[in-house]
Parts: C-alpha cells; sequence; structure tokens
C-alpha cells in the first residue's frame, strides 16, 4: 500500500512527491493544532485560586481586580506567543520598546507576527512548487523553494524591529545636541528641570518627534511622582543610545553630590557640541575614499573612452586596409 502511495505520489508530483506531502500534511496538523491550543479551557485550579483570594478592602480596588481578571481571560493565549524565559521575555520586550512598540501585547504580537509569516511562507513555498514546479523540480530545488519564503517570512519581523530600533537610535541621537542647548537655555533662564524638559519637549517636537517623545514620558512620569533618578534610568534603557545615557548619568550624579543642574548641563552641552564636530569631520575624512569607486566607475571608463577610442578606431581602419 505504501509502496503504490508512493508511485502515485511520485507520478502526481514528480520525484518529490512524496516529500511535497509530508511537508504539506505537517502545515495541515500545525494548522489544525493551533486553533485546538488557543481554544484550550483555562485551568480549573487558576479559577479556584482567583475566587478564594482575599477580597479588597475597598470597593474600587475590587472592581479594578474584577477588571485585571476579565483581562486576564482575554490574554490566556499568552502562553503560547510568549517566551515562557523571564529573560528572553525581558529583553524581546526592551527590544520592541526601544523600537517605538510599548504595548502590552507588543511581545505577543512580535512572536505571533513571526509564527503567521513563517506559516504563511512555508505555504506559498507549498503552493508555488504544487502550481510551477510539478514533476520538474529536483529535490534540492523544492526543498529550497519551500522552506526559504518561510525563513524569509519568520525573520521578516526580526528585521522590521532592528530597523526601527536603528532608526530611533539615530534620530535620538541627531537631535539630541539641540535639544539639549535648549534645555540649558531654559534652566539658566530660570526653569526648573521639569519645566525645562515640557519646554523642549514642546518645541522639537516638529524637527525631532521621537525624542519629544521621550522628553514626554520623562515629563508625565516625573509629575506623577516616580523617582527622577529612576525616569531617567528608563529613559536610557527606553532609548538605547550612549549620549542619554551619559545625559541621565550626568543627571543623576549631579542630584547626588548636590552640583548645580545648568553648570552640569553646560559642561556636558560643551563636549556634544565637539562631539558633533568630530563626528561630522570623520564623515568628512572617509568621503574621499567612498567617492574613490565612483570615480573609477564612471568617470575613468568614458575618460578611456574619449581618450582612446580615435586611436583604436584608426588602428582597426588602418589594418582594415
Amino acid at each position: 500500500m505504501l509502496q503504490d502511495l508512493n508511485t502515485f505520489l511520485v507520478d502526481l508530483l514528480g520525484p518529490a512527491g512524496p516529500f511535497l506531502a509530508l511537508g504539506a500534511f505537517g502545515i495541515f496538523i500545525v494548522s489544525l493544532a493551533i486553533p485546538i491550543m488557543l481554544a484550550q479551557r483555562p485551568d480549573p485550579f487558576e479559577r479556584i485560586k482567583g475566587v478564594h483570594q482575599a477580597p479588597s478592602a475597598a470597593g474600587n480596588v475590587s472592581g479594578l481586580r474584577r477588571g485585571e481578571n476579565e483581562i486576564a481571560s482575554l490574554d490566556r493565549f499568552a502562553q503560547y506567543l510568549e517566551p515562557t524565559d523571564q529573560k528572553d521575555f525581558t529583553q524581546t520586550q526592551l527590544k520592541l520598546v526601544q523600537a517605538g512598540y510599548r504595548g502590552r501585547n507588543s511581545v505577543r504580537t512580535f512572536h505571533a507576527a513571526k509564527l503567521v509569516l513563517g506559516l504563511g511562507g512555508l505555504v506559498l513555498g507549498l503552493l508555488w512548487v504544487l502550481i510551477f514546479e510539478r514533476g520538474t523540480a529536483d529535490l534540492n530545488k523544492v526543498i529550497f523553494i519551500i522552506l526559504g519564503p518561510g525563513v524569509v517570512g519568520y525573520y521578516a519581523p526580526v528585521y522590521w524591529v532592528n530597523r526601527r530600533r536603528d532608526q530611533r537610535m539615530d534620530e535620538i541621537t541627531n537631535g539630541f545636541p539641540d535639544a539639549l542647548d535648549l534645555l540649558l537655555i531654559c534652566v539658566e533662564a530660570g526653569q526648573s528641570l521639569d519645566q525645562s524638559i515640557q519646554k523642549v519637549a514642546r518645541e522639537i517636537r516638529l524637527g525631532y518627534p521621537v525624542l519629544a517623545e521621550e522628553f514626554t514620558i520623562i515629563a508625565n512620569e516625573t509629575y506623577a511622582g516616580k523617582d527622577r533618578a529612576t525616569v531617567l534610568r528608563d529613559l536610557s534603557e527606553r532609548t538605547g543610545a550612549n549620549d542619554i545615557k551619559a545625559f541621565a548619568t550626568v543627571l543623576i550624579q549631579s542630584a547626588t553630590f548636590g552640583t548645580p543642574i545648568g553648570e552640569a548641563l553646560r559642561v556636558y552641552a560643551a563636549e556634544m557640541r565637539d562631539k558633533r564636530v568630530t563626528k561630522a569631520e570623520e564623515k568628512a575624512n572617509t568621503l574621499p575614499t567612498k567617492m574613490t569607486l565612483a570615480t573609477m566607475m564612471f568617470t575613468v571608463p568614458p575618460l578611456l573612452v574619449i581618450l582612446v577610442g580615435p586611436s583604436v578606431y584608426d588602428i582597426y581602419l588602418y589594418l582594415g586596409r
């Protein structure tokens, strides 16, 4: 029976017919198992545990707890879409925050996108083989066509997040010297640090929206009563930029040792301006090296044609005689 089935698949789909059928069966099983896993009911022991929890003294707190339980019931699928290791979960969440995705379900959405795009790529590769490569492709080509789109789809969200993260870091790094100069001016004008941060966030919103958003978060967290040192450390973790980390360290040390914030900002702003000039000089120094290849590719060949072309043509006519 197995031999007859193998012969039928080879006649229908070519030499790679058994492997195609096995891959299609695997994708079907995975697609069938995912809805069953997602529709799984919560553990009854967890429900009993939630019922026997100590009630809160205040009615509004109990209402909030009921709301949290309802949200938890909606999030029962998280165990299938989030890493079980807390370290991996924290690293993924930090990377997504640095890329600008601060939502509560960002980690879950990220892994769901990897799963959906990976399976979608496998299905598309399998359909391509069944439609266009049936009976003509060898085994290696079939495996490459099926697995290639799946691998690309699986790692596409990773590439997108890393790209967004690098773009945000570059935008923050480019706009931070200007924002620091404005912050220094506001502090020296007599405003407090919190008022200066709010003012700078409003002023740079059009030019540097990412940095303005981070400054707005600082102002809101400080207004809500969060410790300034904790707010600054969270800022350095959210952005991941070295300049922001140094800025947070300067402000924390200034508050710890009691030095004036204006003086610390003045020294650091001068260092940032020198650093910007140094980066501009480095880019200017690398420009001749980058232009060498372009000069050789687009200037030398036309120049050779113009200089050597007439001589080659004359030699050709002379030899033709």
